[in-house]
């Protein structure tokens, strides 16, 4: 055993490989809090001071490779200030440069979601296979701040500005297929076969079949975009962008300039960069704000996961009031399968509910999430009704009020 820790393990194989596992024990994810940067700069100093290693893999022994940083510690981080933020995170890129210099080939197995920087760590290694099951992404900008671990830098490095820009900007969430379209993993392959194919790869690197200082140089060297090319990458994409966000969310907007003012840059300045705008988003109340909100819409999942434990098969439901409300009440109900009875004292408030019932399942329609069979049987879900008479047996009542 190379590095033993409370979430990180390095053991060498018999091959002189040596496989990084993250397994935050006491937790059901992945996740990079304060601690778990310590133990990786300590993991990766492990690897450095281990002579005749030929290869570094990364993998997770959880269900996802990594959900991102520990953002219960994000409001009060932000609140020791732009220098303390912009120190700790040229740490962090410290540790994940070691990474990518180490002086043989390193891949990622990425089995499940890798999000945010556990989407920044799998950047640092030569190569990245995929589970087609996994995606990845980087969704800062969703929480009012940008990627402020190398994100900014090395995706568009790796799959061009204009991917990046949107991956980045959006905030999304991509299928594995998406990302070995663009370029950003090197193979997507069934689970059962991510760690051979990962290890395949890391064989052909090391013996040569693969140049993996090539990929290297490609994350290390400054965007290769004429003027032109960066007009229509950066300044069009800044228009549109800020047009879809509005004036009151300024991270996707920044996430552009940073990439743009990175993009003639060697490594180190365009990670100084990437740091600086980080730690001025976080100093803005937008910034806290949506850290706050995605910390309260966690609590509220995880209450909800506890009453949904204790609750009994609803296996008929009914909505009291029809209209408007009552209709999208039906509707959700429907959607899932549950019969709902839809009861109102007046025939033009049933039809009204009907009929939004109907608005929302045509609009699953129009985005190919059902089919016309499929819509038209969800319906039948849903019975109107003038008598409480009806009612028989029934699991669940909601009141829409109006």
């Amino acid at each position: 055993m190379i590095y033993q820790g409370n979430a990180i393990t390095v053991a060498r194989g018999d091959d002189d490989v040596a496989t990084l596992t993250f397994d935050l024990q006491g937790e059901s994810v992945n996740k990079l809090s304060s601690a778990v940067i310590s133990e990786l700069d300590e993991a990766v100093k492990a690897i450095q001071a281990d002579k005749g290693l030929k290869g570094l893999m990364l993998i997770s022994a959880k269900e996802a490779f990594i959900v991102g940083a520990d953002i219960t510690e994000f409001q009060s981080m932000f609140g020791k200030g732009a220098e303390f933020l912009e120190s700790m995170l040229h740490r962090v890129h410290g540790i994940f440069n070691a990474i990518e210099d180490l002086p043989f080939p390193t891949v990622t197995a990425i089995n499940g979601l890798a999000l945010g920087g556990g989407c920044e760590m799998l950047l640092t290694t030569d190569f990245r296979v995929m589970s087609d099951k996994a995606q990845i992404g980087l969704p800062e900008t969703q929480l009012g701040i940008l990627p402020g671990w190398g994100g900014c830098v090395r995706l568009p490095r790796l799959i061009g500005a204009d991917n990046a820009i949107e991956w980045i900007a959006g905030g999304t969430q991509n299928k594995a297929s998406a990302a070995l379209k663009v370029g950003a993993v090197d193979a997507v392959v069934p689970a059962e076969q991510l760690e051979e194919a990962a290890r395949d790869i890391l064989a052909r690197a090391i013996a040569g079949e693969l140049d993996y200082r090539a990929r290297r140089e490609e994350k290390h060297r400054p965007l290769t975009l004429n003027p032109i090319e960066q007009m229509m990458a950066f300044e069009t994409a800044k228009g549109y962008v800020a047009g879809k966000a509005g004036p009151h969310y300024p991270a996707p907007v920044e996430a552009i300039k940073v990439i743009q003012k990175g993009a003639g840059e060697e490594r180190a300045r365009a990670q100084a960069i990437e740091a600086k705008a980080f730690a001025k988003l976080a100093m803005t109340d937008v910034a806290f704000n949506l850290v706050g909100l995605f910390m309260n819409d966690q609590v509220v999942k995880k209450k909800g996961g506890q009453y949904e434990k204790q609750a009994r098969p609803v296996k008929q439901a009914a909505v009291l009031g029809a209209g408007i409300m009552g209709g999208g009440i039906a509707y959700q109900s429907a959607s899932k399968g549950t019969p709902i009875l839809m009861k109102d004292i007046k025939d033009d408030a049933i039809e009204l509910g009907l009929k939004e019932a109907r608005k929302l399942f045509a609009k699953q329609g129009e985005r190919k999430k059902l089919t016309t069979e499929q819509m038209a049987e969800k319906l039948t879900h849903i019975r109107p009704t003038l008598s409480y008479g009806d009612f028989g047996h029934v699991d669940l009542v909601v009141e829409a009020v109006v």
